[in-house]
């Protein structure tokens, strides 16, 4: 019985090679570039696309594939799909979300580590050295007994106060909604109901929420010059979440101490950006989610997905608005 068609890119450019197997066994896989020689040989039977970095989903891009069925979205955002126009043609969209959380949640912590610990100066001091001591401004900051802010208490935003509460770090939080009384008093969390007490209550702010229209710059120069001069920004969410030319500002008026990102605008940032400029800033090209295990989930849970809707059934992480 012949496998049904996806639309999927492995490789260099999309899925890595290592995780072919997992679609491979259940689909035949056409590459995008494949797709655009052959269109017309191959456009009836593709039913299902793998979003792994592109393409954009676009309106006449839906109407050339008419036996189209869902859409698999590797990774939990879908801020860059048009999920309305999608579903005006039938066809579903999915995402992968839990998966991600304790890669995502682990790279918050590897991040405000290295940040407070100054790891990468560490590293680059005992590669290129020139004398055998190092200099007071490689000095530190303890994070065992600082506070952190959490801005977006939901899986990951959770996932991170667990591990903190391990750091023994006084924890404040600030949600859209509150989390129970007794799931603050699991991880030892304070709920501040306003973020502007939580940015200058805060050593560490970490940014965890979703980009959405309301979340969308939501740290810019008001909020930054909330914080503590002492303070540092991390942020694990989304690059637009944090306005960036506020951010380059307030490292260069000192109106923060340190920043560290997994996210920015574009991704990667452009070599020259101001950004990769400061020693006291960690830019990282998106890798919250990098890891070998969590990847293979994430693949294993894109063909669990497609294959439910293939098949008719109702995929498990089918995404509505």
């Amino acid at each position: 019985m012949e496998k049904p068609y996806i639309l999927a890119d492995i490789g260099e450019k999309g899925i890595y090679h290592c995780f072919a197997p997992c679609i491979e066994k259940h689909f035949t896989t056409i590459s995008y570039q494949n797709f655009a020689q052959k269109r017309e040989n191959l456009a009836d039977k593709i039913q299902a696309v793998f979003i792994w970095g592109g393409p954009i989903i676009d309106h006449s891009f839906l109407q050339s594939l008419p036996n189209l069925k869902v859409v698999v979205n590797g990774g939990v955002g879908v801020d860059h799909l048009d999920i309305p126009l999608i579903n005006s043609f039938e066809v579903k969209v999915c995402n992968t979300p839990h998966v991600v959380d304790n890669a995502t949640a682990d790279m918050g912590m590897s991040l405000m580590l290295a940040s407070a610990r100054k790891i990468v100066q560490g590293h680059n001091f005992s590669k290129y050295h020139e004398s055998e001591r190092l200099l007071e401004s490689s000095l530190g900051n303890d994070v065992s007994g600082a506070t952190l802010g959490i801005i977006g208490m939901g899986r990951i935003g959770y996932k991170v106060a667990k591990r903190a509460q391990g750091f023994d770090m006084k924890i404040l939080y600030h949600n859209r909604n509150r989390r129970t009384e007794e799931e603050e008093k699991v991880v030892g969390a304070v709920y501040c109901e306003k973020m502007e007490e939580l940015l200058r209550k805060s050593d560490f702010v970490m940014v965890v929420v979703n980009l959405s229209p309301q979340t969308q710059k939501l740290i810019g120069a008001k909020e930054l010059a909330m914080m503590k001069p002492s303070g540092t920004l991390i942020n694990i969410s989304r690059g637009l979440v944090v306005d960036q030319d506020a951010l380059v500002d307030a490292l260069q008026r000192k109106i923060i101490k340190a920043a560290a990102l997994d996210v920015t605008y574009p991704e990667p940032l452009p070599r020259d950006h101001p950004l990769l400029s400061f020693p006291n800033v960690i830019v990282l090209p998106h890798m919250g989610t990098h890891t070998v295990e969590t990847t293979r989930v994430m693949v294993e849970r894109m063909v669990t997905n497609a294959l439910a809707a293939l098949k008719g059934e109702q995929p498990p992480d089918e995404v509505k608005i």
